[in-house]
Parts: structure tokens; C-alpha cells; sequence
């Protein structure tokens, strides 16, 4: 394994730590009691980028751990 994807592996691992986060912040949004306090952060949309990056990432970082 080259250090391109090592530091991919890593960037991939960064972006499913923030997708678990936006995650859990998704779900209190979702399960507030008052209606009237909405929060500002996008967090579907940070989710969904955040996700992304990981399997591109994870994908692309884990063709050298497979065989090429």
C-alpha cells in the first residue's frame, strides 16, 4: 500500500466519522419536542456528501488492498 492511499484511507475514515455525525444530529432534529427551535445546519446534506466522500474514498483506497 503507497501513501495515496493511505492518506485516502484516512480522508475516507474522516468522512464516516462526520456521516455518523450528521447522522445523530439528524435524528435529534427529527425527534425534537419544541417544533419551533429548527437549527440551521443542513444535516441530510452533510450526511449525504459525507457519505459519498467515504465509499469513493474507501473504494478507491481499498482496489490496492484487493488486488489491482
Amino acid at each position: 500500500m503507497n501513501d495515496t492511499d493511505l492518506i485516502m484511507a484516512a480522508a475516507g475514515g474522516v468522512c464516516v466519522v462526520v456521516a455518523a455525525i450528521a447522522w445523530i444530529g439528524d435524528l435529534r432534529r427529527m425527534k425534537r419536542r419544541d417544533l419551533d427551535r429548527v437549527g440551521f445546519m443542513p444535516w441530510t446534506t452533510v450526511f449525504f456528501i459525507a457519505l459519498m466522500g467515504a465509499v469513493l474514498l474507501l473504494g478507491i483506497s481499498a482496489k490496492d488492498w484487493f488486488g489491482r
